[in-house]
């Protein structure tokens, strides 16, 4: 297959674990015989520093014609003052609306060898697997009238929903539930926000075509804290684009740390693919950074964007195969005992280069 893969690698650790992801998909490429093209763009506060806006046009450009997209982090705290729309974290969103993606899906799960790393005993996270699918281009953070007022003392964010914008985030979830345990959970606010009793109301109606799967409501913060108490008990979590973005922040906190997260958005144009961590600027230069969660993402963006199955699963395997040789980043073993993110990596190309295709 030749395939066209934008990296955008941002802002803090995420140069750092871009490459480490870059240098999966080569081996990927040279082991199953892929041409992969890698291309590189700035987005974030990386573009800003060169006197450019933070989603440059060129880089918008090659996002369009590319096979698909592998972002790092973006996120500065240089930039965090000032017009909003200046800042890095606004490139994010104007990609995303750009190029028409809507469905953000979020896994979590324990990997092998973790089950005593994270907060929770193991006999409550045994059997943790779950799926966040999340609306990505509505709500809270794109909704109109919003801003500061005048005089600065008064600010207004609108949510808001429309019936196509639901229907098609929740097809996304009840088809992805098929190919897990056929189980959606639908998150939302319903007892307080007229947005939540639409949505409600939509999902519900949506599931009438998809008798094999089961659907059960859900309000938001029960939601918390049952991912908390019996995080196994949830397959596919469906819900909005701000509590989406929070439960899933959650969910990797509970499965030992965010930096093994990986996300897909997916919607109308080439699959954005990045880890769920943020820019982490504290830890940036290091060399410490966890690598498994862009890695990961690589892994969705074999699947996902490129249809590459095999090699995802192949991917995911050599994930497996180091964390149970007992390799640990700093976020899962603390510094003295952790490996570096090169270690990390290298120990998942040596897995994946000794697997057979």
């Amino acid at each position: 297959m030749k395939a066209t893969i934008l990296t955008l690698p941002g802002d803090g650790i995420g140069p750092e674990v871009t490459q480490a992801a870059v240098e999966v998909l080569k081996v990927v490429g040279t082991r199953f015989g892929h041409a992969f093209r890698m291309i590189e763009g700035l987005i974030g506060g990386a573009a800003l520093r060169q006197g450019l806006p933070p989603l440059p046009d060129g880089t918008l450009d090659s996002a369009r014609k590319a096979d698909a997209i592998l972002l790092g982090a973006v996120g500065d705290p240089s930039f965090d003052t000032g017009d909003s729309s200046r800042r890095p974290e606004s490139a994010l969103l104007a990609l995303r609306s750009a190029l028409g993606l809507y469905a953000n899906l979020r896994p979590a799960r324990v990997w092998p060898g973790l089950e005593h790393d994270g907060p929770l005993k193991p006999s409550v996270l045994e059997g943790t697997d779950l799926l966040v699918v999340r609306e990505l281009t509505g709500g809270l953070y794109y909704g109109e009238p919003r801003g500061r007022a005048g005089d600065g003392q008064s600010a207004v964010n609108t949510m808001r929903y429309s019936r196509a914008e639901i229907e098609r985030i929740a097809h996304v979830a009840f088809r992805s539930a098929r190919g897990r345990r056929r189980r959606v959970t639908s998150v939302d606010k319903a007892n307080v926000l007229e947005v939540s009793r639409l949505w409600r109301e939509i999902v519900t109606e949506t599931a009438r075509a998809y008798a094999d799967v089961t659907l059960d409501h859900m309000y938001v913060d029960a939601c918390a804290m049952k991912l908390a108490l019996a995080p196994a008990s949830f397959d596919v979590v469906l819900t909005e684009n701000l509590f989406g973005d929070i439960l899933s922040d959650e969910a990797g906190a509970i499965v030992g740390s965010l930096g093994l997260l990986p996300s897909a958005s997916l919607g109308k144009g080439p699959g954005l693919f990045e880890p769920v961590h943020g820019s982490a600027p504290d830890i940036a230069g290091r060399g410490i950074a966890n690598p498994i969660g862009a890695i990961a993402s690589a892994a969705m963006l074999l699947a996902h964007g490129l249809g590459l199955e095999d090699e995802a699963r192949a991917v995911t395997a050599a994930i497996e195969d180091a964390l149970r040789a007992g390799i640990r980043s700093a976020d899962l073993a603390g510094q003295e005992k952790a490996a570096s993110t090169r270690e990390v990596t290298a120990a998942i190309l040596g897995a994946l280069t000794s697997r057979p295709t």
